[in-house]
């Protein structure tokens, strides 16, 4: 089977189906899974998969059914989130366990194992493959904003984790990315643009050797070093 082939968990309508579209008509066969897909092929020529990202322990079989229908995925795009808005000024009396737990295991728990299925999949692709892991992100990593405390939590612990990786599988040629679309004036897109990830995520998979890892881009322009630290 071909190495082109692109598999994006939490595929919504902006960025997921963007995304979706440049990579297939550069060639891939493109899998979406989000709780909302049903499984099997779609009329649009892309494989459905469902998945309820609250439950993480469902993704090593979502990856499993993408390589029986494709092979394995050469390009993996995490773009899930889930959001519970808190009290700018009292974000801790608003917290519920429950609520907590669900967006930690879409936030974290989801994407830390999907790219740890995604990575044992790169182990088995030749050399030529992309190999490239892109995780979706936003400012909230370097950014104060009280009100998304739990949300930033999950931003900032992925971002740890491709940090890492990127260190990690350097060597094996897998790639790692925190991707994040910014006004030119470093200040957030909101909301985001399905176009402008599309171009960059193609952009990031079909480089040969790691980028930098904190990915941050303008509409139109591309990667620029906002020059930022963890606040």
């Amino acid at each position: 089977m071909s190495n082109r082939v692109l598999f994006i968990l939490g595929a919504g309508p902006k960025i997921g189906f963007s995304v979706a579209q440049a990579f297939a008509a550069n060639g891939y066969k493109v899998a979406l899974a989000s709780r909302s897909i049903e499984d099997g092929m779609r009329e649009d020529g892309l494989f459905g998969v469902n998945l309820d990202l609250t439950k993480p322990e469902m993704v090593e079989s979502a990856f499993e059914k993408v390589e029986k229908q494709f092979g394995v995925p050469s390009v993996v795009v995490y773009n899930a989130a889930l959001r519970n808005a808190l009290e700018a000024d009292d974000p801790l009396s608003g917290i519920d366990l429950d609520q907590v737990q669900q967006e930690w295991a879409v936030n974290v728990t989801s994407a830390l194992f999907s790219a740890k299925y995604a990575v044992r999949g790169f182990k088995r692709l030749p050399e030529s493959a992309s190999k490239t892991f892109i995780f979706t992100g936003n400012k909230l990593n370097t950014f104060i904003s009280p009100a998304v405390t739990t949300f930033a939590m999950g931003k900032t612990a992925i971002a740890q984790l491709i940090r890492n990786a990127s260190v990690a599988y350097r060597k094996q040629g897998i790639k790692f990315y925190y991707a994040d679309e910014r006004r030119p004036d470093g200040g957030p897109v909101v909301p985001v643009s399905g176009s402008a990830a599309a171009v960059a995520y193609t952009k990031l998979a079909e480089e040969k050797e790691q980028g930098p890892w904190d990915y941050t881009f303008i509409d139109g322009i591309g990667y620029h070093d906002f020059k930022e630290t963890a606040a």
